[in-house]
């Protein structure tokens, strides 16, 4: 029992040591990346056969995605504009009720009702042509992305065609990447020529 002790309790120190011996280890590792991760500017001739685009710039900056931006932002303004004008107008029939009811100008109960009554249906049928209108802004939003989305890929593979990379990426996938393999603005040249052709 005495043999069974000290022999895991030898395991044990082993095992720590190995553990201890591996943390050290590991943080000189450490020391040696933090030393070497200088980042360095290389020639664009000795980079791997790959670049990146950076999409935001390409959306900021691409007529196709300008002109459905414009589009989307004339669409919210209708949208907005209707709301008002059917506030206006709900507003207006209930301060009409308000007024009727304080000068006792209901001669019935069914009077006061019916325009009770045309006040919901109006509330209703704003409420519908709104959503309506904002369902058919998403669709429409949704159609452009898809458009542009496409766009950018097409245009990409063609111009790949020409320059055999293995690989572009989209910047925001990466953490970090050699500004030396950006070729955002040459996409998006490219992309705005064959735009403004069309």
């Amino acid at each position: 029992m005495k043999k069974l002790m000290l022999a895991c309790m030898a395991l044990m120190i082993c095992c720590g040591m190995a553990g201890y011996m591996t943390s050290c280890g590991n943080k000189a590792e450490e020391k040696k990346i933090v030393k070497n991760t200088k980042p360095e500017v290389r020639d664009t001739a000795n980079l791997p056969n790959y670049r990146y685009v950076d999409s935001d710039t390409l959306l900021n900056k691409y007529n196709l995605a300008k002109d459905y931006q414009e589009e989307m932002l004339r669409l919210q303004s209708s949208i907005e504009s209707t709301q008002r004008q059917r506030a206006n107008a709900i507003q207006s029939f209930a301060n009409q009720i308000q007024t009727k009811m304080q000068n006792n100008q209901y001669a019935s109960e069914q009077a006061y009702n019916s325009d009770m009554n045309k006040l919901q249906q109006m509330q209703k049928a704003a409420e519908e042509e709104i959503g309506k209108m904002q369902m058919n802004a998403q669709n429409q939003m949704a159609q452009a992305q898809q458009v542009v989305n496409d766009s950018i890929l097409h245009y990409i593979k063609t111009y790949n065609e020409s320059h055999g990379y293995d690989a572009i990426f989209m910047k925001a996938a990466t953490l970090y990447i050699n500004p030396a393999m950006d070729i955002t603005d040459e996409v998006l040249a490219g992309l705005n020529k064959a735009y403004n052709k069309k």
